[in-house]
């Protein structure tokens, strides 16, 4: 069953284009992606502002510590006294 599973294949394309272009000369036809330079970012990380970006990093904080006091009380490490 395995015998001749290299030679068909390098024999036959396993797809055949409809187009009958090769894939090398479609590659071609495509078009250079554009790199975006340092300089015409405007200062953005991410394509966000310096403000989106520090109420991100404050509600990132906000829940690592409700998570982080969620799981002492739960482990018993603290408890809540009334």
């Amino acid at each position: 069953m395995f015998d001749n599973l290299r030679d068909d294949s390098e024999s036959k394309p396993f797809f055949q284009d409809e187009s009958g272009e090769s894939p090398s000369s479609l590659r071609a036809s495509l078009p250079e992606p554009r790199r975006a330079s340092s300089s015409s970012s405007g200062g953005r990380i991410l394509g966000m502002t310096a403000i989106q970006r520090f109420v991100l990093s404050v509600m990132l904080l906000v829940m690592v510590c409700v998570l982080g006091m969620m799981f002492l009380l739960i482990t018993g490490k603290i408890g809540i006294f009334f």
